[in-house]
């Protein structure tokens, strides 16, 4: 009869979808047994990134970003595993040529990033130079795995906002084996809270926050790029090389130039560490 028939079709839909979503399982599970096997690694600027990009071999990806926008990206394997390599590129809208560096352009180029390469990234890296404090233990050439990111220049003196403005983000593998503290204790590396703001040098202000904030390591970027993985909900970690101490007696900006060569070179020895440490854990 018509309806017997359409029980039976009612049935075998539902058996479908009971299949469906049961091999969907079975996959999930699978991949979550193999691990992190797809790291995205954001870096601001083109001289940070080129001495790992070349020591991975990894070839531009011209697929990853509209061509009207300035980010580049570039894509590779290391261990069996997939890496991306995306950049900020370069300031074409004030015409000074120079790296964007700074909040949006990291928020930005990391959001786009990871919505457009969806559920298969398993690990957001942010890697680049900072400012470290003698306070704290940093030291040129350092390299600090963040625990936690703060900003220290935005200051909204407005109850709640002034949270917001602080902006805290713990870091999302505290208790598992891919842990700040766990991967420094094994590399060899320091542990720290980098603090954001979108200066290189400091004001009283902000040296204050930076205090209040705890922080060991100072940059322009990792606050933004960790609230965009917060967004999507993928795991951050940081890993900043010191170029310069904040809290010593030379300008920041003499020692950043100064020592920044070095640091990428540094750079590019910490982040296959970093990489191998990582890849095939959960």
């Amino acid at each position: 009869t018509l309806i017997e028939k359409d029980n039976t079709m009612v049935t075998m839909v539902r058996a479908f979808w009971y299949l469906l979503c049961l091999f969907a399982e079975i996959f999930a599970s699978a991949a979550a047994e193999e691990g992190i096997q797809h790291v995205l690694v954001a870096i601001a600027m083109e001289a940070e990134a080129v001495p790992f990009v070349e020591h991975l071999g990894l070839e531009k990806d011209d697929s990853l970003f509209e061509s009207h926008l300035p980010f580049l990206a570039y894509t590779g394997t290391h261990k069996d595993a997939k890496v991306t390599v995306v950049t900020n590129g370069k300031d074409a809208v004030y015409d000074t040529g120079v790296d964007n560096v700074g909040t949006v352009p990291a928020a930005l180029a990391t959001y786009l990033a990871l919505h457009k390469l969806k559920d298969s990234v398993d690990l957001l890296i942010n890697a680049g130079t900072s400012g470290g404090f003698r306070r704290k233990g940093a030291a040129i050439g350092d390299v600090f795995l963040t625990t936690a990111v703060s900003n220290h220049d935005r200051r909204i003196a407005i109850p709640g906002f002034d949270s917001y403005g602080v902006g805290l983000l713990e870091n999302s593998s505290s208790d598992t084996i891919l842990s700040p503290e766990s991967l420094a204790s094994q590399l060899g590396f320091k542990t720290g809270i980098v603090s954001t703001g979108n200066s290189l040098d400091k004001t009283q202000e902000c040296e204050k926050n930076m205090l209040a904030n705890d922080a060991s390591v100072k940059d322009m970027e990792a606050a933004a790029i960790a609230w965009s993985c917060a967004l999507l909900q993928k795991p951050f970690l940081g890993v900043k090389v010191v170029t310069d101490i904040v809290d010593g007696d030379f300008p920041s900006q003499e020692e950043f130039l100064a020592n920044l060569s070095t640091a990428a070179k540094s750079l590019q020895e910490a982040l296959p560490r970093v990489l191998d440490a990582v890849i095939g854990k959960s």
